[in-house]
């Protein structure tokens, strides 16, 4: 069974009818004390840093996000989701994170584009894997996937299992152990990211 956490920030329902499609039960759930009965936990979110955060807290969302990990029990951020892992944001001010994945949040630095390039980053893009995970498993080594971001991670090396080009290139999949984050939206990436939840589903 899959929980897809609901705190009032994103289209839960794409990424259940997602699972839908892949024939996977995927439960749309808003009190975090039921987290621990699921097999694998959904952090989705669209939307700034710092609300999202408000509101995981305001829930009591966010210690029970942070003991579902620590169970060992897969845990997957998509979008705002993946950033949320992290330590801390830089989106219309400074914002903690959950803190699973050491590293931060930042705008995409326009300075760096060799030509100028709008933001968000929105549209198809290709992930580069960067090492084995079970998260892509049966895929490509490079595959488009759908984004829509302004902000991007930066991590250790160690945690990126796939990079992204844009003007330069960023992190846009992760994995510590058991917890992994994915920039773009499988939800909306059609057989690629309907491949990459299957994956999840499997571990």
């Amino acid at each position: 069974m899959i929980g897809i956490v609901d705190y009032n920030m994103g289209n839960l329902r794409s990424v259940q009818n997602a699972f839908d499609k892949i024939g996977a039960k995927a439960v749309i759930e808003k009190k975090p004390e039921n987290f621990k009965r699921y097999d694998k936990l959904v952090l989705p979110g669209v939307g700034a840093f710092g609300d999202a955060m408000e509101h995981l807290s305001e829930y009591g969302m966010d210690k029970a996000i942070k003991e579902f990990a620590k169970s060992g029990k897969p845990l997957l951020g998509i979008c705002l989701g993946m950033q949320l892992l992290f330590e801390k944001s830089y989106e219309f001010g400074e914002h903690e994170g959950l803190g699973l994945i050491q590293g931060e949040v930042v705008p995409f630095d326009k300075s760096r584009f060799p030509k100028p390039l709008k933001v968000p980053h929105m549209g198809w893009n290709e992930l580069f894997v960067q090492k084995e995970s079970s998260l892509f498993e049966g895929l490509p080594q490079a595959f488009y996937l759908y984004f829509v971001h302004s902000f991007h991670v930066e991590c250790d090396d160690r945690f990126a299992i796939g990079k992204t080009l844009y003007g330069y290139e960023f992190v846009s999949a992760v994995q510590k152990e058991n917890v992994f984050g994915l920039q773009p939206h499988p939800e909306k990436s059609h057989d690629n990211g309907l491949k990459i939840l299957k994956n999840f589903v499997e571990m």
